[in-house]
């Protein structure tokens, strides 16, 4: 396992020490100074210079947001320019003094005492007692990023120096201002010059020597101001175990959990995190269906397996995938067959700066090969130092194509996986952005390419759009897209997509939940249901819900010739829960706007799904989403409800999944018309849980009282050994979001404050 890999848990209770009063020191005006070299220009997100205190952080960092582009990295990018539109061209191997200034409204960055930016921002101030730590290499403690290169000197300030001051400072020499902490890497130890660090700590192939702090291309480098953090972050690691003595985990659910919880949802078992929950290489192989999905663990991110014979109950298996196995930890990726119909898994491997494939050596793939590194080159990169991140492979005829994404998504292609040759940038250059609607340099991450109807089909996200899809061709080897289409609508609720080939044909989508989603209950790793998603000649997608939920349904009831007259509603009279599958057809009318209203309490207020003809949009609650009904077309709704979860489908053309928090105990259903009169028919079923008899269905009975329960699932719920599973889950829950203060959210373009 790489050292850099696991530096982000080595260090990661820095920070969390208790918080010593000690003499005032006022670091809200301060200055980072660094003089570096760096020489990889494709390194991402790594830092000359980090200040940190718990989560929060201000640092010197390259190419993070843009590339080749110094900015002043933060927390959730509170004090980040994240439109970075001021020139800089960086040289490898040139020596360069980068400085960030902080007045308390405004921030400041110099390149060699020029003026690259200046925006307002407010500063804040990361010098109270000492548990504050100092990063270089990682962009900061608890997050990724890499800087390949050399540091000369580095110092903090505890002042808002002026151009002047900064154009005469010189490495290696005091000047006349004191440095509130200072390294000049003299000796062979990381020395703070001015005391006030007194522990230091090297790794991933750094080093001090020569009056340098040599990063190499994966080194690692941290100060605290005292031996008890230090000692806290040594037992904040993550278990470091050979591949030989590593003994992979099977998943449990709680033997009791909390009567929030999702119902028919695929959710990580806790109670370590699965943020981010990406679904993750899928296969159908010898007779199972096989997701992974990222989660974090005791010894880092890792695949979560499950396997299933219908897409809808699923088993936990071995987590073999994991940073003993792989020598690093498991970020996004895809599965897809050799020529040979051998199943193999491309994936980015966190800290490693590198993709990987993994080839399936069994038949319920708890057995992998070792990782076979992707080096793309060409005659401009014949050494392959080109940026890697977040890749898909797909075979067109008999030559594999690999992408690797972030800005702008990079494309690569090979006959036989070993030899890997670079062709530049995956979009054709006749691409036209302007139609699109996009940046030509577009985030494309979480990416899936494949073939759907008479076109190719990129599924992927951007970070701020979310999940969505091109439609395109190619032309020569390049893709070329002609149009661009959204699958999410607020936020970036529906994120990260992966999908698969059914043997019957069907492609189907999953795609994670994120946080952003307002759900009641703290699950993490939560997955949307698997969609069907086909290409009619007619061009436009279609979009339905996976026809094997149908086997959750039980207790049909159906009203059938509903009038509801304008400004008026109707409620359901044997249509009713938060657990529960609804079908809705409305006839043509002219009415302005009618649908269906969710979670209705006793005076009818609820989460109202309508159709705005006008708008021509579909709409549940505040998310609308583009959708027109044909001239005389039935409005045909199909709506999931799952505790606070959502999930509407329209006459198989739009989706929207969003929530609705603490909404699951409200069970009344209403039509509702506004500006003409509805005609209308609805039929429902109650959906049984995917999970077996343990979980309770809140207002719809306990589960196991009702008829036809389904037949619990073989290891998805299981005692953890405690009797209070649920306080448990609550504890280490806030263990990692509060105690340790590092809540850890990745951006697949090298963020980790998404």
């Amino acid at each position: 396992m790489r050292w850099n890999y696991v530096t982000a848990m080595l260090i990661a209770a820095i920070g969390i020490g208790a918080v010593l009063p000690l003499h005032a020191e006022d670091l809200q005006e301060k200055t980072l100074v660094s003089w570096i070299t760096v020489f990889h220009l494709g390194s991402k997100g790594g830092s000359a210079l980090t200040l940190q205190q718990g989560e929060e952080f201000d640092g010197i960092i390259f190419a993070e947001l843009s590339e080749s582009k110094w900015m002043a990295g933060s927390h959730n990018y509170a004090r980040t320019q994240q439109v970075q539109s001021y020139a800089e061209e960086e040289s490898p191997e040139e020596l360069i003094q980068m400085a960030i200034v902080y007045e308390k409204d405004k921030i400041i960055i110099y390149r060699n005492g020029d003026l690259l930016t200046a925006y307002e921002a407010e500063a804040i101030d990361l010098s109270r007692g000492n548990n504050q730590a100092v990063v270089f290499g990682l962009r900061h403690i608890g997050g990724d990023g890499r800087l390949e290169g050399e540091i000369e000197d580095a110092r903090i300030y505890a002042k808002a120096l002026s151009a002047q001051e900064i154009r005469a400072l010189e490495p290696n020499e005091a000047g006349t201002i004191e440095p509130w902490a200072w390294w000049d890497f003299e000796g062979d130890e990381l020395t703070d010059r001015t005391g006030r660090f007194t522990h230091g700590r090297v790794g991933g192939g750094a080093s001090v020597s020569e009056g340098m702090l040599n990063l190499g291309e994966f080194g690692v480098a941290a100060a605290t101001r005292n031996e008890d953090t230090m000692a806290r972050a040594v037992l904040g690691a993550p278990a470091l175990v050979s591949a030989e003595e590593y003994e992979p985990e099977i998943l449990t659910m709680p033997e009791e959990v909390p009567e929030n919880w999702l119902t028919y949802h695929l959710a990580h078992t806790g109670p370590d995190p699965a943020e981010p929950g990406d679904p993750n290489p899928m296969f159908y192989y010898k007779g199972k269906y096989h997701l992974h999905y990222i989660y974090r663990n005791k010894y880092g991110y890792c695949f979560a397996h499950v396997s299933s014979d219908d897409m809808v109950h699923w088993k936990w298996q071995p987590t073999v995938l994991a940073p003993p196995t792989t020598g690093h930890g498991m970020f996004s990726g895809t599965g897809f067959f050799t020529k040979e119909g051998k199943p193999a898994a491309i994936y980015h491997g966190e800290g490693s700066g590198k993709n990987w494939i993994v080839y399936g050596e069994d038949d319920v793939l708890d057995t992998w090969s070792k990782p076979q590194a992707i080096v793309a080159k060409s005659a401009e990169h014949p050494d392959g130092r080109i940026r890697y991140w977040d890749p898909d492979c797909w075979l067109r005829g008999n030559t594999y194509y690999a992408l690797s994404g972030g800005r702008p998504p990079l494309l690569m292609k090979s006959n036989d996986l070993k030899e890997w040759e670079y062709l530049g940038k995956l979009f054709h250059e006749d691409t036209d952005f302007e139609k699109l609607g996009l940046d030509p340099d577009e985030d494309v991450s979480c990416a899936n390419m494949f073939e759907i109807g008479n076109k190719w089909m990129l599924l992927c996200i951007s970070h701020d759009l979310g999940c969505r899809y091109y439609l395109g061709d190619f032309k020569g080897d390049k893709y070329l897209p002609e149009s661009h289409h959204l699958m999410n609508w607020k936020n970036v609720e529906y994120f990260a997509p992966e999908s698969v080939l059914t043997p019957d044909g069907r492609r189907v989508m999953w795609t994670w939940v994120t946080g952003d989603l307002p759900l009641s209950s703290s699950q993490t790793g939560v997955q949307a249901l698997p969609r069907e998603i086909s290409l009619p000649e007619d061009g436009v997608l279609r979009i339905e819900p996976l026809r094997e939920l149908e086997s959750l349904r039980y207790d049909k009831q159906a009203e059938k010739d509903i009038n509801v007259e304008a400004g008026n509603s109707y409620r359901l009279k044997s249509i009713a829960g938060t657990t529960f599958e609804l079908r809705v057809a409305v006839e043509p009318t002219d009415a302005k706007a009618y649908g269906v209203r969710v979670y209705c309490d006793d005076n009818g207020n609820g989460l109202p799904i309508r159709y705005l003809p006008d708008e021509k949009k579909l709409a549940v609650a505040d998310v609308k989403a583009p959708f027109e009904l044909e001239d005389g077309e039935t409005l045909r709704l199909a709506i999931f409800l799952d505790k606070d979860m959502v999930e509407v489908f329209a006459n198989g053309r739009q989706a929207i999944t969003t929530g609705e928090e603490n909404a699951w105990k409200r069970t009344g259903i209403e039509l509702f018309s506004e500006g003409g009169t509805i005609r209308a028919n609805a039929r429902g079923w109650k959906m049984r849980s995917i999970y077996g008899k343990q979980l309770r269905l809140g207002n719809q009975g306990a589960v196991g009282d009702w008829p036809g329960a389904a037949a619990p699932v073989e290891n998805a719920w299981q005692p953890l050994g405690s009797t209070d599973v649920g306080g448990l889950l609550g504890e280490r829950l806030a263990l990692w979001r509060n105690d340790f203060g590092i809540w850890l959210r990745m951006i697949c373009t090298g963020s980790a404050e998404r």
